[in-house]
């Protein structure tokens, strides 16, 4: 029987580099499916130092609303109702992701399965919205953000972060062992600029955008995974895209515009 062996993505990445044997290539559905029992289980260096760079940021969630898009297992959802946000909730199409989600007693009443392009809220419901590593498996990017306009509110913050695209332009990917073997999930290849500019065409606007490279805190990764000797080479390149985004208020904008004519 094959069981899933989930290591740092890094890991299989850095391997491909140096072994003539292309990894599958799986669907986002099949490739969560065979992740998910075991995707908590091994630490991640992309999600450290995405944490280590969002964490400071997302301080204050008491008293807001808080939409989890694409949430998985529920990383960024656990913080935010351990924060006490008045409103928190996790969606997913991934039925593998939420089950092991809904395991987690803190935020089971907190979920929901749907996907991203219909979303199951009404207008202005969440001031703060956080898609975590799930750009790229969006096939109709320009979709998902109009309805994260529609669902959240004007001037609500949306933090969004994905594989940086000049790594993923050297072959970094989304992937996981199965079996011994790597695999990567499917992904749309997308750079900085097309996606600010769905956001942007989309009623955001982009506040800060940060190429964030890999550093010492996410060292120990490396060494429990036996690839030290990699540790260098992947923090050369930008590893992680993080983009703040902030729900532009248009009645304002129109008031204003009222005020300069």
């Amino acid at each position: 029987m094959n069981r899933a062996v989930v290591e740092p993505d890094l890991r299989a990445i850095l391997e491909q580099e140096h072994s003539p044997v292309a990894p599958d290539e799986i669907s986002v559905a099949e490739g969560y499916e065979r992740w998910a029992p075991l995707y908590d289980d091994d630490p991640n260096p992309l999600l450290a130092r995405e944490e280590r760079y969002l964490e400071p940021l997302l301080q204050t969630l008491r008293g807001r609303s808080l939409l989890d898009l694409a949430c998985g297992t529920g990383r960024w959802l656990e913080r935010s109702v351990a924060q006490g946000t008045t409103l928190a909730v996790g969606i997913d199409s991934s039925v593998a992701m939420l089950r092991i989600a809904h395991q987690k007693s803190v935020i089971r009443t907190h979920l929901a399965g749907a996907n991203s392009e219909n979303l199951p809220f009404s207008d202005a419901t969440f001031d703060l919205a956080i898609c975590s590593f799930a750009l790229g498996h969006f096939p109709d990017l320009g979709l998902v953000v109009r309805e994260l306009a529609r669902v959240t509110k004007p001037e609500a913050d949306v933090f969004v972060s994905d594989l940086h695209p000049e790594a993923y332009m050297r072959g970094w990917r989304v992937g996981f062992r199965y079996a011994d073997a790597p695999m990567h999930i499917k992904t749309q290849a997308r750079t900085t600029e097309e996606i600010i500019e769905a956001f942007c065409s989309n009623a955001f606007e982009c506040q800060t955008q940060e190429a964030l490279r890999l550093g010492e805190p996410e060292r120990h990764i490396f060494d429990r995974a036996g690839k030290t000797n990699y540790f260098s080479e992947a923090c050369s390149l930008p590893a992680v895209l993080v983009c703040r985004f902030r729900r532009a208020d248009l009645k304002r904008g129109h008031e204003r515009s009222g005020e300069w004519s």
